[in-house]
């Protein structure tokens, strides 16, 4: 078994929504980012990443390049996925934690749930996501930005 460990954080920028987990949720600003900036997959993708021992999302998916631009993190959750398993290993489960003084996120966490577990091809049973706030402190509890870490779990054959 391996086991790998993902954060990502975005700032605020002027937006109507921010994309957690491929869910469009509805919130007075978006996130600053070079891809759709949903800091729940990019913290996944880094765990998945980790856990196999090939780097960081950085160097697969780097923000200086323009293909990059504006693309759903559900289809670089997708490649990570194909990665992993190139090199031998089977995702086991997920746990995500998303960071965030707003969006309010539980109407939408069966939706994200459910994202994730069909791009891992995964049972809905092996994907935890969850959000807590920092109780007004640093920079999430600010409202300045949102954060995600992630946990995965990997076997080898």
């Amino acid at each position: 078994m391996r086991v790998g460990h993902g954060f990502d954080v975005h700032a605020f920028e002027t937006g109507d929504h921010v994309t957690l987990c491929g869910v469009r949720v509805p919130h007075t600003h978006g996130l600053r980012a070079h891809s759709d900036g949903d800091v729940a997959l990019h913290a996944l993708c880094d765990a998945l990443i980790g856990a196999a021992g090939l780097g960081d999302v950085g160097e697969h998916f780097p923000d200086s390049d323009a293909q990059y631009a504006g693309v759903s993190s559900r289809l670089l959750l997708r490649e990570v996925v194909n990665l992993v398993e190139r090199h031998g290993h089977s995702i086991g489960n997920v746990d995500i934690t998303v960071v965030a003084q707003a969006p309010r996120l539980a109407e939408h966490r069966d939706e994200m749930r459910k994202n994730v577990a069909a791009d891992l091809n995964l049972a809905l049973q092996c994907v935890n996501v969850k959000a807590t706030t920092t109780e007004h402190l640093g920079f999430t509890g600010r409202e300045e930005g949102i954060a995600a870490f992630a946990v995965a779990l990997l076997t080898s054959a």
